[in-house]
């Protein structure tokens, strides 16, 4: 029994949305929770608690070879990466080891060596995140809404059986990591630092199970604007042929096993002429993403006022933060608790939409916009679906951007609060 309600207390902690909590495989969560988070005392018999991540034993390794900063307009997005990175080992016998900034550098020679027999190469045991850090024209570094990346990868990290951790304490170990590569980060519009948080399994034994050893670390890549000779729309091809996800499935949850499957339907989809996936499930065809990417589509009702639909979060969709900032900064506005203007009247729907109700919409002209959102592009406004041998037109803007009336209005909103020129507490601050 006390083993038990120290497991419960365990999982508890990690404070799990709903959608996650309610898994049928719980269970079996709260077994692995505690037995990759306790142990016991050899002399008195006791569990005790294996030690968290522990930013006050940081230990920082210079670069005594740093890369001269590439120009920012030769930037090429995940192509560049800073000299520094953040590395925190875990084992099941002793927990989280100590923290350690230090060169960034191949995990082939040296104290990050990885065997080739390690869970990671054969298991696909890891998970990451895409984070973003601005830094203005003072100077000032933040950091958006990083706390639902830190929820966000303890959930993925349960479902794989990787261990998990206390987020504000790893983020505090992040801000430093960006606070001491900061300079890479160009003071142009547009321009960040894209953090990538991961965790893999190092066990270096061949057998499919929790691993006893894993490594959490974190790397960093300066970037431009997503859409280098300004916002245009894309066309989507509707695939039919290929499943991202599925009920019960993985599809909620940001891991590297998610992403190599999409890969041959992307090349698929772009010898059609289409730049992404619309990813399609069951046989009424409902939407779920775009590429890697959440989905929003803009209704005309009856009575002239518009919907936002969306995906509800039903275990195949990622929760994405820039999705939770479209919903939030949508209902702030319907509620009248927040004003933004020129967006228009709106309802919000979390709701399945199916292809066969946007085609409709088309045709009878009541479909407005389709957009897809995410950290790398904010908005990526849609022009076109390729679907069944047809291509169904979507309405785009009067301008090139073929941004929408919401999702012209988002994006500047979110844009604004990333860069701080919108005052938001979702702008966290790195450094001043």
């Amino acid at each position: 029994m006390k083993a038990a309600a120290t497991a419960a207390r365990s999982f508890s902690n990690v404070n799990i949305p709903p959608i996650y909590a309610a898994s049928t495989r719980t269970s079996h969560f709260l077994a692995r929770s505690y037995s990759q988070k306790v142990k016991t005392d050899l002399t008195t018999s006791e569990l005790t608690a294996l030690p968290g991540i522990q930013p006050s034993k940081l230990q920082v390794i210079p670069n005594q070879n740093p890369k001269a900063l590439p120009p920012p307009q030769d930037l090429v997005f995940g192509k560049t990466f800073t000299d520094h990175m953040l590395t925190i080992p875990w084992k099941s016998t002793t927990g989280w080891e100590t923290p350690t900034i230090r060169p960034c550098k191949s995990f082939l020679d040296g104290p990050l060596a990885l065997e080739p027999s390690s869970t990671v190469l054969h298991y696909a045991q890891t998970l990451f995140e895409g984070m973003k850090a601005y830094r203005d024209e003072r100077g000032k570094v933040t950091l958006f809404r990083p706390d639902m990346n830190m929820k966000r990868m303890n959930t993925s990290a349960q479902r794989i059986a990787l261990p998990t951790f206390h987020g504000d304490s790893f983020l505090e170990l992040i801000k430093a990591l960006v606070r001491l590569d900061r300079h890479w980060i160009p003071q142009l519009p547009g321009y960040s630092l894209y953090v990538r948080p991961t965790l893999i399994g190092t066990q270096p034994a061949i057998g499919v199970g929790p691993p006893n050893e894993a490594l959490l670390f974190v790397i960093c890549s300066p970037v431009g604007p997503y859409y280098a000779s300004g916002f245009k729309p894309v066309a989507l091809y509707g695939t039919t042929e290929y499943v991202r996800a599925f009920h019960g499935g993985t599809g909620g949850y940001k891991l590297g096993a998610n992403y190599a499957p999409c890969v041959v339907p992307q090349m698929a989809a772009a010898a059609q002429g289409y730049s992404q996936n619309l990813w399609l499930h069951g046989p009424e065809h409902h939407l779920t993403e775009v590429g890697t990417m959440n989905l929003f589509v803009v209704f005309r009702k009856g009575d002239g006022t518009l919907e936002l639909a969306t995906p509800p979060l039903d275990g195949m969709i990622l929760p994405g933060v820039t999705r939770d900032s479209v919903i939030a900064l949508a209902k702030g506005h319907a509620s009248k608790t927040l004003v933004l203007q020129g967006l228009p009247e709106l309802e919000i729907n979390e709701r399945p939409v199916t292809m066969k109700e946007v085609k409709q919409a088309a045709k009878n002209g009541s479909l407005v916009e389709l957009f897809g959102t995410g950290t790398a592009a904010i908005i990526c406004p849609v022009n076109r679906i390729g679907y069944l041998g047809e291509d169904i037109i979507v309405p785009t803007g009067n301008d090139t951007t073929g941004l929408g009336p919401v999702s012209q209005v988002m994006l500047a909103e979110i844009a604004g609060r990333q860069l701080g020129t919108i005052q938001s507490d979702w702008s966290v601050v790195v450094a001043e």
